[in-house]
């Protein structure tokens, strides 16, 4: 069986297969062999596979394809994860639970005792690549700002009038709500306004896998929005009202997946990214100020997101306005106020080394006394 392997110790572990490496990182336990389908891994996805504790990834299509800097394959090769990239017609033949062997050149499948090309896809191979991005960059944005535009010409008509939204059980009008996407940097964001939220105790929407984000956080999102395919059963069943973002011809894949649970939602059928309607869902119901958590705002976000634009995006943001704030904005210009139990907490500690004094020295304790009775003659 091992005849073929030509150096190196070979790596070996179960398959785990999925060609939506978000919905993959949801089930994966330490120690596998992630299997997925995806060009230019992103950064989001490379973090998943971290914390997932992957043995080694293989990939169907280009961990990197030098289209553009997407910076996830790096991030997993810097950490050491193995990667290996296969033919894309290969990708049917690995069955899941599979037990999986790795070398330089092949990936041996025990169970159908198959061998398939498979090429270790080292570091400095996707630095070149991803140099290669960038000076790709001057005409990919060429090309997003085209793309931009057309669908912005196309779809205006539904963003100019209101959003026709369902009856929800939480209330978002005069409230600050805050919108949380598991983007880049989104744990650091919400360590940021850890104090802005227990504070402000803003309505909390989480779009899909945002909702595992708070529920991390210790907060229970209020709406959970989205296609529904990389949020946990957990959040799922958190109690939150749930709305599944439908295709413009009235089609809710997510509606599924909510009746497979025995939980029912609403449909909002939009054109768009999930958070654009987010953002739109709580401007229209009246929210005083929305701040945003790991939104996509450029254009290496929507890229990595499949995306050739931003219309939608471009769209809301200028129809949304002021309202509009980014967690690290709020980060920087809120002052966490100094709450009555904290004070009550530093004046008792100061107390304490003062009482302490007091107790030892008999001339401190004869000036509390001197103290006390002049307080008591002032009092009458």
């Amino acid at each position: 069986m091992i005849a073929w392997w030509r150096s190196g110790k070979p790596i070996s572990g179960t398959a785990a297969v999925d060609e939506r490496t978000k919905r993959l990182v949801m089930r994966l336990s330490g120690g596998e062999i992630a299997v997925i389908r995806h060009r230019d891994v992103d950064e989001v996805a490379a973090h998943g596979l971290l914390e997932a504790g992957v043995r080694a990834v293989v990939n169907a299509l280009p961990f990197l394809s030098g289209s553009y800097p997407a910076e996830g394959a790096l991030l997993l090769a810097r950490s050491g994860v193995p990667l290996f990239e296969i033919a894309e017609a290969d990708f049917a033949r690995i069955p899941e639970g599979a037990r999986l062997v790795l070398d330089e050149g092949h990936l041996w499948i025990e169970e159908t005792a198959t061998a398939l090309p498979a090429r270790r896809v080292t570091a400095d191979e996707l630095e070149r690549r991803y140099r290669r991005g960038v000076a790709n960059l001057e005409e990919r944005l060429a090309q997003f700002i085209d793309n931009t535009l057309h669908f912005a010409a196309k779809e205006k008509a539904f963003f100019i009038r209101p959003l026709l939204t369902p009856v929800l059980r939480t209330p978002l009008q005069g409230r600050h709500v805050l919108v949380v996407v598991r983007g880049s940097h989104y744990r650091e964001d919400l360590l940021a306004i850890r104090g802005y939220v227990e504070d402000w105790r803003p309505a909390l929407i989480g779009v899909d896998g945002g909702a595992d984000a708070l529920l991390d956080f210790g907060w229970k999102p209020d709406i959970i929005i989205g296609d529904m395919d990389s949020v946990s059963d957990r959040a799922l069943r958190c109690g939150a009202d749930l709305i599944v973002h439908g295709y413009p011809d009235g089609r809710a894949p997510g509606m599924a997946r909510l009746k497979q649970l025995g939980l029912s939602g609403h449909v909002l059928c939009a054109p768009g990214t999930s958070e654009d309607i987010a953002l739109l869902l709580a401007y229209e119901k009246g929210a005083e100020l929305i701040v945003t958590v790991g939104t996509h705002s450029n254009m290496i976000d929507f890229l990595e997101k499949g995306r050739q634009g931003m219309a939608s995006t471009v769209l809301v943001r200028m129809k949304i306005g002021a309202k509009l704030v980014d967690a690290r904005g709020v980060s920087k210009l809120y002052p966490r106020r100094l709450k009555w139990r904290t004070l009550a907490y530093l004046i008792g500690a100061a107390c304490v080394p003062v009482a302490a004094l007091s107790a030892v020295s008999e001339s401190l304790s004869r000036l509390w006394r001197l103290v006390w009775v002049n307080v008591k003659l002032l009092m009458g």
